[in-house]
């Protein structure tokens, strides 16, 4: 069996039950942890547009397919390699929130 390579869980600050503070916090760490996980795919789309772009202007091809197509592929390569790294991001966050639980409800 493979050995455990999780990180251990966060601990949020000791605050009363729900309060705004602790759904403020869940709620940033959720949009960072979107951002985290949506950055390889636009980073991909961002180098392959300028490509393109650098290409259409050196050659003045002006084709519109020409931009869409290899974007959609390299971004769906992209987002096959990435893959394991967002599940396993996803999950410890997942983790993370259900181990909030029991802290939440007292």
């Amino acid at each position: 069996m493979a050995p455990d390579h999780r990180q251990p869980a966060r601990q949020l600050p000791h605050v009363a039950p729900m309060s705004p503070d602790i759904v403020i916090q869940i709620g940033s760490e959720a949009l960072k942890l979107i951002l985290l996980l949506s950055l390889p795919m636009l980073g991909v789309a961002l180098v392959v547009g300028i490509a393109i772009s650098l290409f259409q202007a050196v050659t003045q091809i002006q084709e519109m397919t020409l931009t869409f197509v290899p974007k959609i592929i390299c971004v769906f390569i992209a987002m096959i390699l990435a893959a394991p790294w967002m599940i396993e991001k996803m999950v410890s966050y997942t983790h993370e929130i259900f181990a909030l639980i029991p802290s939440l409800t007292q």
